[in-house]
Parts: structure tokens; C-alpha cells; sequence
């Protein structure tokens, strides 16, 4: 297959949509070889969070002179960006040959979109033979397609009600999926501190064998006057302080989950990865990671079907991919914090599997103007859907735009240059307007 015949293939998987399990997975594995028994990992699960700090971690890892790779998801708009090494993501030839060769070993027998993309990242990895491998589970964890591995270090991050059909209908339940990663021996770094899903996570460490670090008891940070923080360990082995941080991405939270990547690089020094306090502040300082809390300035849309350009008018924009409660009330932390003496105009798209009602109440409020959009995909809620889902005082400041782009254009145009276009809720409206807005993450 070529490319795009790789992509499609892919994408055709989409029909069998989610299924829990490692049956399929280690049955394919074992035909290629297990590449993944070579792979010196760490696991990543959680409800949010759990991106940001892969890529803190691999940022990390990369300043200090290590082969990282990161395997995360989902995407934005090109497939290519789940899977990169170090700053560079997989070349269109190298993911089309992969692809082919999944493909011909499977023959008749199906597995589904993620676990097709999870094969190719253990095998890309295996081929360029990285220091260490940085996985994000999709959902869950016990029966992710990533749980193949047995990691050096494994991470859970904050957990909280998300998808609720496959993980359970309360936080104990969820919890138990997520902890699903933790193995026998393997240390554990932890910031879920909700009381219920702590109490999973620290059951299961003890049950395995586990050593528990936890964010706040064993390790946490602080802010400093000038602007930057310090992250402090506080029991072997990682009983260190580092000063003089600063985070490259915004929102006071990302000091948590820069912490969360510092214990864990830390914890590295023990498999023979040894770390600077250099390199974790240079990585902390550089990381990437677009559509979460992603600031920038750009031109203002045009219409569908306007010809031209939109001149020079410019505004602000924030991207984030909040699209459930705990990640809403984040983004609205922050909006407070670092925008509050702004005007905010927010383009607001969402799945309508998601709790609409929760999410919205919380953005409504610190917003001055709401346009509802609809998010790409047949699972998306229709803008009329989501203004039924405001309280009376949302309705009166919403509009409904159905069209992506006509949406961007009518927030610019009841915006000023020094206002602020906030796009959330979904992650695969990020990914289109993203596109619109700045291009494709992955060049060439």
C-alpha cells in the first residue's frame, strides 16, 4: 500500500468502533515477533492530564539525550501524530510500509483502529531501537490495547468520570480500569487524589507489589514570586529539590502534570537512565503539545465562500481539548487566572455522548459570547442540542452555527483584536479548526 491507500485501510477499520480487550492484541503480536517485549516503556493511564505529561516526559528524556518515543491519541487531523520520536513524528513511507506489513499478516482477520495504530507504534519503535518507549492508553487501561507491556515506571494521572458505557457508572469502578496498568514490582507515579480513586490506585499497588509515589505526599511543588516554581521530592528516591521551572505549556494545572513527568524521569535513574536537573527545566521549558491550551495570534475566517483572505485583522486564540467535566473545570480555572481581565468569545462543539449540561454550566459563565458549533463526526450534538443544554442566562449570549468555519468567522466578527476566541469541547473540532487556523501539525 502507499500512503493514502494506508490511511483508508485505517480508516475502514473504524467500523468495529471500540473493543475492550488484548486477545487480538497479543495474538498479532506473537505473529510479528512481540516487539514489545524489547521495549523499555512507561504506561501512562488516566482521565486527563495524560497527554501532557507524556509529552513532558519525552521532552525531558529527549534534552537529556535519550531516544524517546511517544505513542498517544487521539488525534488532531493526521494519524501521523500518535506516533513520534522525539520532535519528529513518522514519515508517510515508513507508516505505509508498517502498515502493509500489519495488513498482510492479519489477512482476513480484523482488528480494530486502535490497535491497529498500537501494533505500528510497538513495531516502529522496535525497528528504531529507542531508549524508551513513552505509551498513552486510549481508554481504561486493563484492557487497552496498550497493556501488553510490562513497563519500567508505570503513571496514572487524575482520574474522573469519562466515558461511563466502558468503564463503569461511578469513580471506584473507573479507577479500577485505569489501575488495570499497575504490575506486579513496577513503581507507580500517581495524581489521582479524588479520595475514591485513590483508594483503588493504593489497594492495587499494595496488592502487586508496587511502590506508590503520590503527588502532593510524596512529591509536590510550589510556586515561586517570580513567576517560575519549584518542584520538590520528598522521600528516596526522590528526594531532590528543582528550581527555577517554567512551563511552556499554560495553565497553572500543567505545573501537575510537569511534576508527575519529573518524578517519573526521575524514578528513570533507577533502570539506567540517569537525569540532570538541566535537562528536566530544559524540557519542562520546551515542550509541545498542540491543542491544549494552545495560544497564538492568526488571521481572522472568512466566510464559506468568500473569495479572498481576511486581511490583517488578526485576533487571539486558545485551543483545548476540555470535553469532559474535570478537563472543562480546568480550562475554566485558567480562563480565570490568566484571562480574567479579557474578553472571551468561546466556539464550543461536543460529542453528544458527553454531559453537556455539566460542561456548558461551567463555561458560560466566564465567557461573553457562546457559539455553538457542531463538532465533526456522527456522534457530534447538534448546536441546537447544546443551547437546549444551557441555563437561561447561557441561551441569551449563544449562537448556533452549524458550519465549522462560518462558526470562526462569527467569532471574529463579535471580537476585537484584543479579545480572545477560546475553541473547546471536543477534540475533533480542535482538529479542524486547528487546520484552518495554523495547518497541519505533521509537515510533509
Amino acid at each position: 500500500m502507499d500512503y493514502q491507500e494506508a490511511v483508508d485501510y485505517l480508516y475502514s477499520l473504524q467500523m468495529h468502533k471500540i473493543k475492550l480487550g488484548l486477545e487480538a492484541m497479543r495474538r498479532f503480536l506473537d505473529q510479528v515477533g512481540s516487539p514489545e517485549r524489547g521495549l523499555r516503556c512507561v504506561h501512562v493511564a488516566g482521565t486527563n492530564g495524560k497527554g501532557s505529561v507524556s509529552a513532558n516526559l519525552v521532552a525531558i528524556l529527549g534534552r537529556a539525550g535519550y531516544r524517546a518515543g511517544l505513542y498517544t491519541s487521539p488525534h488532531l487531523s493526521d494519524v501521523r501524530e500518535r506516533f513520534r520520536l522525539g520532535d519528529r513524528y513518522i514519515d508517510r513511507e515508513t507508516f505505509a510500509r508498517l502498515a502493509t506489513r500489519i495488513r498482510k499478516v492479519l489477512g482476513p482477520e480484523q482488528i480494530t483502529f486502535f490497535e491497529f495504530c498500537t501494533a505500528l507504534a510497538l513495531l516502529w519503535f522496535a525497528e528504531r531501537q529507542v531508549d524508551v518507549v513513552v505509551l498513552e492508553t486510549g481508554m481504561g487501561g486493563r484492557l487497552d490495547a496498550t497493556n501488553v507491556v510490562t513497563p519500567m515506571v508505570a503513571i496514572i494521572t487524575s482520574i474522573s468520570m469519562d466515558h461511563e458505557a466502558y468503564l463503569g457508572a461511578n469513580l471506584t469502578e473507573v479507577a479500577g480500569e485505569k489501575a488495570g496498568i499497575i504490575k506486579a514490582g513496577v513503581p507507580v507515579i500517581s495524581s489521582a487524589t479524588v479520595p475514591e480513586a485513590a483508594a483503588v490506585v493504593e489497594r492495587t499497588c499494595r496488592e502487586r507489589g508496587a511502590a506508590l509515589y503520590v503527588l502532593g505526599r510524596d512529591f509536590d511543588y510550589r510556586d515561586d514570586p517570580d513567576g517560575r516554581w519549584t518542584w520538590n521530592g520528598l522521600i528516596p528516591p526522590l528526594q531532590r529539590t528543582i528550581g527555577g521551572l517554567r512551563c511552556a505549556l499554560r495553565g497553572g494545572y500543567q505545573r501537575q502534570n510537569s511534576s508527575v513527568a519529573i518524578a517519573a524521569a526521575l524514578l528513570l535513574g533507577q533502570f539506567g537512565y540517569p537525569l540532570e536537573p538541566a535537562a528536566i527545566a530544559a524540557g519542562v521549558a520546551a515542550v509541545s503539545w498542540p491543542g491544549r491550551m494552545e495560544y497564538f495570534q492568526a488571521d481572522i475566517v472568512s466566510e464559506p465562500g468568500e473569495l479572498g483572505d481576511a486581511g490583517p485583522d488578526q485576533r487571539w486564540y486558545l485551543l483545548d481539548g476540555a470535553h469532559n467535566p474535570d478537563g472543562v473545570q480546568r480550562l475554566v480555572e485558567a480562563l480565570v487566572a490568566e484571562f480574567g481581565d479579557r474578553r472571551l468569545v468561546c466556539v464550543w462543539g461536543a460529542m453528544g455522548d458527553k454531559d453537556l449540561t455539566t460542561a456548558l454550566a461551567a463555561i458560560s459563565p466566564v465567557v461573553h459570547r457562546l457559539i455553538l458549533t457542531s463538532a465533526p463526526g456522527e456522534r457530534a450534538a447538534t448546536p441546537e442540542r447544546l443551547l437546549a443544554c444551557l441555563p437561561p442566562d447561557g441561551q441569551a449570549k449563544a449562537d448556533c452555527v452549524a458550519d465549522i468555519r462560518a462558526a470562526l468567522a462569527r467569532a471574529g466578527a463579535v471580537s476585537g483584536p484584543e479579545d480572545c476566541i477560546v475553541v473547546a469541547g471536543s477534540l475533533y473540532l480542535l482538529g479542524e479548526v486547528r487546520k484552518i487556523l495554523r495547518g497541519e501539525v505533521v509537515d510533509g
